[in-house]
């Protein structure tokens, strides 16, 4: 198969599009936090809305944490390694717990 060898690789503007791609979503993810906490101390300081309020900031915190690490990793070499499945996890974790956050917030 293939006729470049993995020491040839150019990986081009690949772990630029990555890079990006994760601020991108770290900003996604910043707005719905923001939001979800708007929402969740909008008719007052509620004991269910403020604890719905931190979960929602850790999580946010949690997939900023993967996400630095993850743009630090594409910004270190010319050839990244490959996204933990320990690190993909906690992203993807983050991701449907502030979902999770959404729903409850909404109904």
């Amino acid at each position: 198969m293939g006729g470049v060898s993995p020491a040839g690789r150019d990986p081009g503007l690949q772990p630029e599009r990555t890079r990006l791609a994760w601020r991108r979503t770290t900003l996604s993810a910043t707005v719905a936090a923001v939001l979800a906490a708007r929402t969740a101390l909008h008719g007052g300081a509620s004991p269910t809305g403020v604890v719905t309020c931190a979960l929602c900031c850790a999580q946010w915190l949690g997939f900023l944490r993967v996400a630095q690490h993850r743009i630090r990793a594409l910004a270190a070499g010319a050839r990244p390694p490959a996204l933990g499945a320990r690190h993909a996890t906690a992203a993807v974790l983050c991701a449907v717990a502030l979902a999770g956050c959404a729903v409850v917030l909404v109904v």
